[in-house]
């Protein structure tokens, strides 16, 4: 099982691996792949290669694809990954950031923020942790008044409703500036492009949320078979709820903080990952971090290509696949749960 989990996260660092190069690779200007790679043999320390590239040319591999193809990773792993973490506490497949109002709240929190404290970037990702909590806090609760009775689609019903509510305070909350408008909607519709400065914010809540998660993949595995079954092992059900919903939220809030609301990614391939490897959390949230920076690179890819020169938003990318894919997994869990 081990050895089969192992291939598993080897092909997909090798896809990601592939996805970053291609994400270097692919925009207006034609590089061709082996100045790519001398150009990346010439950064590391101690080496010195000519590239042939043009000074201009380096600034665009290194000031803009670089910085664009890290940050559009660590942003896919983090949704990915805590739309897994959402999906193990809830014990719901159709669990997600997006969906469970915690994007939405992030969001909120940041353009309140950037509305009001536009000088404080640093703070985004603080107000942003803080309105994730509340987002996905307030879903839950929506969620738990309609009871059991409900079924699986309760709470991402509750989520609809809370980010729906959410957003048209955040909507509202735009007219008071409408010098940034621009930004903020550039940032609703998800950006990331936001260069070194966005990625060098984003590295630290990412570590610390990615360590977080993975480090309780098996208990979310003793967790899935219920809170009576998980108190007889000596597991505290509620502790180990509330520690994955904090890493998770974390994670979405930093991910939200500087690309703006980016949906799907957390669904998606969370579902992709147990369809491959099984529904062990020790192998979907690893799975679901890789993936998930690959998805992203590539959506992204696709957002600066597919119109080029002119971009697309990636959360416009993200939704095009996205949305049917959500379609499909709303029709197999109730096709399961009758």
């Amino acid at each position: 099982m081990r050895t089969r989990s192992g291939w598993w996260v080897a092909g997909a660092l090798a896809v990601l691996a592939l996805s970053m190069v291609a994400g270097l690779l692919g925009g207006a200007a034609d590089i061709s792949p082996w100045q790519v790679v001398l150009q990346a043999a010439d950064w590391l320390p101690y080496v010195s290669v000519d590239s042939g590239l043009a000074p201009v040319e380096q600034g665009l591999l290194f000031e803009l694809r670089l910085p664009r193809v890290l940050v559009a990773a660590v942003v896919g792993g983090l949704l990915a990954m805590a739309g897994a973490g959402y999906q193990g506490v809830f014990r719901n497949p159709l669990a997600d950031p997006y969906l469970l109002g915690a994007a939405a709240g992030a969001g909120l929190s940041a353009t309140v923020v950037i509305v009001l404290l536009p000088a404080s970037a640093a703070g985004v990702p603080v107000a942003a942790f803080v309105g994730a909590v509340g987002g996905v806090f307030l879903a839950y609760v929506l969620g738990n008044t309609a009871g059991r009775a409900g079924g699986t689609a309760t709470l991402v019903l509750a989520g609809v409703a809370v980010t729906s509510f959410l957003t048209a305070i955040q909507t509202f909350i735009q007219q008071f500036k409408v010098e940034e408008l621009q930004r903020i909607y550039s940032w609703i519709l998800g950006d990331v492009g936001g260069g070194w400065d966005q990625f060098w914010l984003v590295l630290p809540y990412a570590a610390v949320s990615a360590v977080l998660l993975l480090a309780h993949g098996r208990v979310l595995d003793v967790l899935s078979v219920g809170d009576e079954e998980a108190t007889s092992l000596g597991l505290r059900a509620a502790r180990v709820r509330l520690a994955v919903l904090l890493a998770a939220s974390l994670a979405t809030a930093a991910a939200v903080a500087v690309s703006g609301l980016i949906g799907f990614v957390g669904i998606v391939i969370p579902h992709v990952a147990r369809r491959l490897a099984g529904g062990s959390y020790r192998i979907v949230l690893p799975l679901s971090l890789i993936g998930g920076a690959a998805f992203l690179v590539l959506a992204d890819l696709l957002a600066r290509t597919v119109i080029a020169p002119a971009e697309l938003p990636i959360g416009v990318v993200t939704m095009f696949v996205g949305a049917p894919f959500f379609v499909g997994v709303l029709r197999m869990t109730r096709r399961s749960a009758t």
